[in-house]
């Protein structure tokens, strides 16, 4: 072989290599547009059913809530070749028809009592509602012990367990975006915010300055993203509950109003969307050279969902990348071009979504004068003037009447 073939032959390698890495590059930047310009779509999307209001915010957390059920039993049925298994795709939604009966009904019982109260029908499913949603899982039970058939008994079960768990991970914890959702608009719009901020912002610093790899269930997360994440979304965080929190809109328990039969947002704030002065720690005193600070108790409260979200919500990331590499999966599905499924996009919502149910529960909430007057108003009449007469003899021992009141 002569020396002009062995340079072309080298050429023509080269020339390969090079090729082969712009296609590559163009594919990947192909890749960051069109999960850049579906990302602004959905955000977008995001504010404008915020605008919209609860009832569609509900019915869009129902229906993501379904799409990611399908997704992850549609993987169950492709992993363990299910489909012939008799009425096992029937049974599984009926299931979660059983599950999602059971916690809406709960929330009808809890925050639409007077609707309960007007109508009869209402009032006996009310009443009822336990036993009925447990009839109703119990008649499934039975219909899955019905269709156990020989030589795929042990299909089967992993196929129950399949959908109960899913069950478990979908529609609890969708069910508890909703109770934060009545809480006030402000425990959705935040928790969800800085989740989808967090995301963005540790894809930006890894892309731009990853260099670390963070974890081996998810090759292209680095530390980089992460540390760049965290304070971005501490700051964001901040800010956002700081606008957010001035407008009743957003900090109003979700009620509904009876007579109009709507959901009304007016309330007076309470005490942590009230602006309030904070005096500075000595150290901070001295380098901002400040003593006070005026800040809404919100916004502090804001810095701990921004860190849980930061630190602790991008594990239900990895445990969803984890799920997928078992199952040797890319995407939960092909839903969103560039983004996967719908599940790939609320992996780390779910859990976002829990905390926050939890910290309301431990540090925000105390007792709903509202939600007891509803259950005082589903007892009989000689039980609701017992409870009269005890609470009147209580404010009277305590000198808390006025005097009119007093000899009543």
């Amino acid at each position: 072989i002569s020396l002009t073939q062995c340079l072309t032959a080298l050429v023509s390698v080269q020339r390969f290599k090079f090729s082969q890495s712009d296609v590559e590059s163009t594919k990947k930047w192909k890749n960051y547009w069109i999960r850049g310009v579906l990302s602004i779509a959905m955000i977008s999307g995001f504010f404008l059913i915020i605008y919209m209001g609860p009832v569609t915010l509900i019915l869009v957390v129902m229906s993501v809530q379904i799409k990611c059920f399908q997704e992850i039993i549609t993987i169950g049925y492709r992993v363990y070749h299910s489909y012939d298994l008799p009425w096992f795709r029937t049974l599984s939604w009926y299931f979660l028809i059983c599950v999602n009966y059971f916690f809406y009904g709960e929330t009808v019982a809890d925050y639409f009592g007077a609707l309960v109260q007007r109508e009869e029908p209402l009032q006996f499913l009310a009443r009822y509602h336990r036993f009925i949603s447990f009839a109703l899982y119990l008649a499934g039970f039975c219909m899955f012990v019905l269709s156990l058939v020989k030589k795929h008994y042990r299909l089967q079960f992993y196929m129950f367990a399949w959908t109960h768990v899913t069950l478990l991970i979908v529609v609890t914890q969708s069910h508890l975006v909703i109770q934060n959702l009545f809480e006030g608009m402000i425990w959705f719009i935040v928790p969800i915010s800085i989740v989808i901020c967090n995301d963005i912002m540790a894809y930006l610093f890894g892309f731009f300055f990853g260099r670390t790899p963070l974890i081996k269930l998810s090759p292209k997360k680095t530390w980089e993203g992460f540390i760049g994440g965290f304070f971005s979304t501490v700051v964001f965080g901040f800010i956002l509950a700081y606008l957010l929190s001035q407008f009743q809109y957003f900090v109003c328990p979700v009620g509904f109003n009876s007579e109009t039969n709507r959901f009304i947002v007016e309330c007076e704030p309470s005490d942590i969307f009230v602006m309030q002065e904070y005096t500075l720690p000595t150290v901070l005193q001295n380098a901002l050279r400040w003593k006070t600070v005026n800040l809404y108790p919100f916004q502090i409260h804001s810095i701990s969902l921004s860190s849980f979200a930061s630190l602790i919500g991008p594990f239900g990331g990895f445990f969803a990348s984890g799920f997928k590499r078992a199952f040797k999966i890319k995407d939960f599905a092909s839903t969103i071009p560039g983004h996967g499924g719908i599940m790939d996009r609320f992996d780390c919502q779910y859990l976002m979504a829990t905390f926050t149910h939890v910290y309301i529960a431990s540090f925000i909430r105390g007792p709903n004068p509202s939600k007891v007057l509803q259950q005082l108003m589903m007892l009989q009449p000689e039980q609701q003037l017992g409870i009269f007469h005890t609470l009147h003899s209580h404010l009277r021992q305590r000198g808390m009447l006025p005097p009119a009141l007093r000899g009543f």
